[in-house]
């Protein structure tokens, strides 16, 4: 194992690229929350159209992730981040100066498809360049990137908001239209600045050693691999193992992944990508001040608390971090789902009966961020990395495209179905529903996933594909 510590940095490097991919993935949702107000009165929005302005980039999102997997499966994992990329970079000048609201949304639609790429094929690059000791660690500083991102929006939201009362009428003409009277461009502008980097940065990644083995390319994996293993012996068992996974899957296109080794695992992860949103934690973080304020919260009291939950979302993340290679990852989906289980509940009886037995508002923001806690340190650190390493090299990228766009089917009923959950079962009743949904997911993880701690993605391949129907 000493041999592996050279790559480590060199693994950090490449992961933090990738990872980028995740930050502007956590910008370019939250962003929006800053723009909604200035945006709807400056088009004269209904509320029809003020839904659409929110959630026209999730229709990005969808037809992206959709064709993800097979891009980057015919074309390679890093052509499929440039492209996601340009996306980003093109999303953010075009809602900068869009003419009308038509434009602004075609340009928040681009974005959307930017979001998912990125979410599938930035864990998978990750995954497949990581060595098996750090891969879950490496692995979830994407899903850092998307909590960070998150934050980042919030204070580029902010000051912004407050820089533009500072500028004045002597300013460039270009200045005052976008950072201060129209400042909702400047916002959504600002994205075009991690966008670049991120497009630069790519140039200075290689290719998956792993695609490049399933196309046949040895020689160009063999030089990668060497940057990462310092053992001439073990490049060539890594090129070997992956040489013989590829022969025990006769096919790599759609029609395989009905095969019975690998309509399990495909089914498993579209299974856990579905229930994972409905565990409650979106509602948290997207309705969080809508919730506060039910609890008889001021707006700006409400707010204030969402920001505590969004740092605890930020800081438990990077625990899960340091600790999901060493505790693995099936231990800290128990603890955690166990702990989200309780506190769910707990917030369901505060709604129900907090009033009555005298319990103080105060104690909904501590079961809120024990909730987040929980969250943020099993489904949330846990999802990416297993996604990551369910499937076989031939076929990962469209198995990852169908969870991927499972998951977002997911994030999209969860959005339209809690304002309706709040209404109709009330604040209690939805919290009560929240932790019903965790139980079939503890058992999934239970009973169907092996633990991938340690274990080498050709090691986890020939696991599904030994396993009888």
């Amino acid at each position: 194992m000493k041999t592996l510590h050279p790559s480590f940095l060199y693994l950090v490097f490449l992961s933090t690229v990738a990872a980028l991919g995740g930050f502007l993935f956590g910008y370019d949702t939250a962003v929006i929350s800053g723009t909604i107000t200035q945006v709807s009165r400056q088009f004269e929005l209904d509320v029809l159209q003020q839904g659409w302005y929110v959630g026209c980039a999730l229709v990005g999102s969808i037809a992206g992730v959709s064709v993800a997997g097979w891009l980057s499966d015919r074309f390679g994992r890093k052509k499929v981040m440039f492209l996601a990329a340009l996306l980003f970079t093109a999303s953010a000048f075009g809602c900068a100066v869009a003419a009308g609201f038509g434009q602004l949304v075609f340009f928040r639609i681009v974005g959307g498809a930017g979001i998912g790429m990125v979410s599938i094929i930035s864990p998978m690059y990750i995954s497949e360049m990581a060595i098996s000791a750090y891969r879950g660690s490496l692995v979830s500083l994407y899903q850092l990137a998307i909590t960070v991102g998150f934050l980042g929006a919030y204070l580029v939201n902010f000051q912004l908001q407050a820089f533009s009362d500072q500028i004045s009428d002597q300013s460039s003409s270009w200045v005052i239209w976008i950072f201060r009277d129209e400042v909702w461009r400047g916002m959504l502008g600002m994205e075009f600045i991690p966008a670049m980097a991120f497009f630069v940065l790519i140039f200075f990644i290689p290719e998956s050693p792993r695609w490049l083995l399933v196309q046949k390319q040895e020689g160009a994996a063999r030089v990668i691999f060497a940057r990462i293993y310092q053992d001439a012996q073990q490049i060539q068992w890594r090129i070997e193992e992956v040489y013989t996974n590829i022969a025990r899957a006769s096919d790599s296109g759609w029609s395989s992944l009905w095969q019975p080794q690998l309509r399990r695992p495909v089914l498993i992860g579209v299974a856990i990508a579905i229930l994972g949103q409905f565990m409650g934690v979106n509602a948290v973080l997207y309705y969080g001040p809508t919730i506060f304020e039910q609890s008889g919260l001021s707006s700006g009291d409400a707010l204030f608390y969402q920001v505590w939950v969004g740092l605890v979302n930020v800081l438990t993340t990077v625990l899960a971090l340091f600790i999901i290679d060493r505790v693995g990852r099936k231990s800290l989906v128990y603890f955690g789902v166990t702990g989200m289980i309780v506190t769910l509940l707990a917030i369901g009886v505060y709604f129900w009966q907090g009033e009555a037995l005298g319990i103080g508002v105060i104690w909904l923001l501590v079961l809120f961020i024990a909730y987040i806690f929980f969250t943020a340190i099993s489904i949330s650190a846990v999802i990416f990395v297993l996604l990551s390493e369910m499937y076989p090299n031939r076929v990962r990228g469209i198995a990852m495209s169908i969870a991927g766009l499972s998951l977002w089917v997911g994030t999209y009923l969860v959005g339209q179905l809690t304002p309706w959950f709040l209404e109709n079962l009330g604040p209690s009743g939805t919290f009560f529903l929240f932790a019903l949904m965790c139980l079939p997911y503890m058992y999934i993880i239970w009973k169907m996933i092996p633990e991938t701690a340690g274990k080498s993605l050709e090691e986890i391949e020939q696991y599904w594909l030994e396993r009888k129907s």
